[in-house]
């Protein structure tokens, strides 16, 4: 299994967590957590060479 994928895992149980929160503080930090893994898989993904980088907007 690829590294980001164990990254997107950890985001989906930050998720479940998030919904199964005991008030809103505790849901918000579970939803920033699995923002943060999401992050951290797609950056993997673009350094392992899987994703192009971003394009950037010339004017």
């Amino acid at each position: 299994m690829k590294q980001s994928d164990h990254f997107r895992e950890n985001a989906e149980n930050c998720r479940l967590l998030a919904e199964r929160a005991p008030d809103h503080p505790s849901y918000l930090r579970y939803r920033r957590m699995e923002d943060a893994w999401r992050s951290l898989a797609d950056e993997q993904d673009w350094l392992d060479g899987e994703m192009p980088p971003a394009a950037i907007a010339v004017t």
